[in-house]
């Protein structure tokens, strides 16, 4: 990993647009641990919170927000427009 994108560079990214998607559906972090329960996914509100302002969830934990939320897909040029806005470039190496 090059010093223009560190794992806190992703972690910022995850969490941005987590927020970003909880924020489009006026999804609060109480909400958000009620609709995970109902797929049989045990997070607290709190712990939830602490997950996603950290970015550190993991891989199932992430798509089952997904889906709990709707959420179609994370686009590339998205991932790369939040880095941007972070003044961190990905080139392709």
């Amino acid at each position: 990993m090059t010093e223009n994108h560190t794992n806190r560079d992703w972690r910022q990214a995850v969490q941005r647009i987590i927020k970003s998607e909880m924020s489009k559906r006026g999804v609060k972090y109480q909400e958000l641990s009620d609709r995970l329960a109902g797929i049989q996914v045990v997070q607290s509100a709190d712990n939830l919170r602490n997950k996603v302002n950290k970015g550190i969830l993991g891989a199932d934990l992430l798509l089952q927000i997904m889906f709990v939320l709707n959420m179609r897909k994370i686009e590339r040029d998205e991932i790369v427009e939040i880095f941007a806005d972070m003044g961190v470039s990905l080139e392709e190496h």
